[in-house]
């Protein structure tokens, strides 16, 4: 069982793993339900629906690495809102980050919350940020945002841990390269250990 909180604990079994490389899985997620979308939004839109039509999940579990300011490099956070960081349609009236015509606000609150994890405000976008200034979001990444919608609209618990590999700015590629290979092992830690100090409620 995969426990997230008080309230909700699920399957390994009947959840699925998605993430963006498989440089990010690493080894610790071999035999389980594991999805590597490739990366960008789009792709994550397109893998996460197909899948989700040939698994039917239970739960939805959005593990990747991601660069912020706000947090540590080495860091888990639990992200529950989401922004499109490249929606831009100002000029039309609308507000930033607002997909025109939707219905769906600016910023996307959908997320299970992981009892023992700070929370983040997840910026996705199809760049990779290395000169993060905006103040809307602690937490870029390239794939959330869609996946937490796609799971929004089907009606599946979803939960995103992002491990801080870079601080989204100069250095961030070379950092990225580095702590990316860490973060299955992160990840194994916190989902599949039992007794772990990180599962315990606050």
């Amino acid at each position: 069982m995969i426990k997230i909180n008080a309230e909700a604990q699920y399957p390994v079994s009947e959840t699925l793993f998605v993430f963006a490389l498989d440089s990010e899985a690493g080894k610790a997620f071999d035999g389980k339900n594991k999805l590597v979308t490739g990366i960008g939004k789009v792709n994550a839109a397109i893998e996460l629906t197909k899948e989700i039509h040939f698994r039917k999940p239970k739960l939805i579990v959005n593990l990747g690495s991601a660069g912020s300011k706000n947090f540590n490099k080495g860091e888990v956070v639990c992200c529950t809102k989401f922004i499109q960081r490249d929606m831009d349609v100002r000029g039309l009236g609308f507000s930033l980050y607002e997909t025109p015509l939707s219905g769906i606000p600016p910023v996307l609150e959908y997320g299970l919350q992981m009892n023992g994890l700070e929370e983040g405000v997840c910026g996705s976008g199809d760049s990779f940020e290395m000169n993060h200034s905006e103040t809307d979001y602690n937490i870029v990444d390239m794939e959330a945002y869609p996946l937490a919608l796609i799971a929004k609209q089907e009606n599946i618990p979803f939960l995103c841990l992002k491990y801080i590999s870079d601080d989204a700015g100069s250095d961030a590629a070379d950092d990225w390269a580095v702590q990316v290979h860490l973060a299955s092992e992160a990840f194994k830690k916190l989902l599949f250990t039992e007794n772990s100090d990180l599962l315990k409620t606050k």
